[in-house]
């Protein structure tokens, strides 16, 4: 993870748990509600910026884990119960109806989920949705490791993945459909022929290991085109090409990239036979010296110039409607995904991941693009998790606060107090664990 990624996770983090704390501060407000902090980041100890105005203070904390609103009269991570030594007084939050405190609870969980929704549909109403459309992988594929694994072969032109067509080529789609919608056939055209074949349930568990989280299941195989020559290529001199097209290493046929890929790997340091097309009909040949990692220096030709991609554009009109469905459908597959762990098809120390884990998915460039959706992703994620009725998040106030709409009596202060300590330890715990995890994926090179 580079320092873009960790600007891009700090401007994501701060946009959310700005406005989820927003979401309870308002209605605290409107409620006539004393909020004693407002802070973006924890401030344990000390603060890297703060200011009072009125009777709340605004601040920075210097730990990125959060932020929080402090609400007068309220049982809270923070452990103050200095509170509970006098009467209620009108302004706090425990002399509040439980309607306005429910209210109160929801509002941070509410803004994550509308936040979430309304950027996915302003990205589909900004940029699109470019994709490969299956039909043009007319070269078929090309298997890695574990899509060998899984039952792909080379050459294989996938049908469908479960019931479902196949019409979007995406191997992240595959794993999804696996690993969380429970997919255990797939349809491919092998050699004229169609063949459907059966997916061992242990593979879901192959492809949601965190080592395997950035691995190609399989991708489009693509002849070879040079498209440029960097200044240190191995090419340089040796009559190739833009345009040129790659088609053979010592009198093997190579025309696909990942087979020249393997075949150079094998012959580091080492001369070989490189034979090309120029103009599509002049084959010609050059002696090309290998470098110590495998490479003989070339661009290729982009992929929107082999394939025709294509891009679906959504009038405003469109982009709400299908934004929304398009983050319900993903939220829902992040719930499934949390009861696959349950199930134990998924495992927990495969999947769980901390900030370092997060802030490597925004990628090493700032794309506006994937960070909006990244955002949007983790926007809903927090939506969800904070409404788990796990005491110390809102869920859990929450729980308590249904008990006393229904039962008509409000939990004692004390069963809430040891509720949220409880609850606070075992996230703390969570976190820490899921930082360890991360700590021996850098040690080990997984991320």
């Amino acid at each position: 993870m580079n320092y873009i990624s960790i600007l891009q996770l700090i401007a994501s983090l701060s946009i959310l748990v700005v406005l989820h704390e927003l979401g309870h501060f308002l209605p605290a407000k409107w409620f006539k509600t004393k909020v004693e902090k407002f802070y973006l980041f924890f401030d344990v100890k000390f603060s890297l910026f703060k200011k009072k105005i009125g009777e709340t203070e605004y601040g920075i904390g210097w730990l990125p884990l959060g932020g929080y609103v402090k609400i007068a009269g309220m049982i809270d991570e923070s452990n103050d119960k200095e509170f509970l030594n006098h009467e209620p007084q009108p302004w706090e939050f425990r002399s509040k109806p439980a309607w306005q405190r429910l209210i109160i609870m929801l509002g941070g969980v509410t803004v994550n989920l509308i936040l979430g929704l309304f950027l996915f549909a302003m990205i589909f109403w900004v940029y699109g949705e470019e994709y490969l459309p299956n039909k043009e992988v007319k070269y078929g594929i090309f298997a890695d490791s574990i899509g060998r694994e899984l039952g792909f072969m080379d050459g294989d032109k996938i049908i469908s993945i479960g019931n479902k067509p196949f019409e979007k080529f995406n191997d992240r789609s595959f794993i999804m459909d696996v690993a969380i919608n429970d997919a255990n056939t797939f349809k491919v055209e092998r050699n004229g022929e169609v063949k459907e074949i059966s997916i061992n349930p242990e593979i879901a568990k192959t492809l949601t290991k965190a080592s395997n989280k950035y691995k190609t299941i399989f991708g489009p195989r693509f002849p070879i085109y040079v498209d440029t020559l960097p200044p240190d290529s191995q090419l340089k001199g040796k009559n190739v090409q833009k345009g040129d097209q790659l088609i053979g290493v010592n009198d093997s046929s190579t025309l696909y990239f990942n087979e020249i890929q393997s075949v150079l790997k094998n012959h580091k340091n080492d001369s070989i036979l490189l034979s090309y097309i120029r103009n599509g009909k002049d084959t010609l040949k050059t002696m090309v010296l290998v470098d110590s990692i495998g490479k003989i220096g070339f661009g290729l030709k982009p992929l929107n110039e082999i394939f025709k991609l294509d891009t679906v554009n959504y009038s405003l009109g469109e982009a709400i409607p299908y934004g929304i469905n398009y983050g319900f459908r993903t939220l829902n597959d992040q719930i499934r995904a949390i009861g696959q762990i349950f199930k134990g098809k998924i495992k927990a120390n495969e999947s769980l991941g901390s900030l370092i884990s997060i802030g490597s998915t925004f990628g090493k460039v700032w794309v506006w693009e994937r960070f909006w959706k990244m955002t949007a992703l983790l926007s809903l994620v927090l939506a969800f998790m904070n409404l788990l009725p796990i005491p110390g998040l809102d869920g859990g106030h929450v729980v308590f606060l249904l008990y006393e709409v229904v039962s008509g009596r409000k939990p004692s202060d004390k069963v809430v107090e040891i509720g949220t300590t409880i609850g606070f330890f075992l996230l703390i715990g969570l976190m820490v664990y899921a930082l360890g995890l991360d700590i021996m994926r850098l040690i080990t090179g997984q991320l």
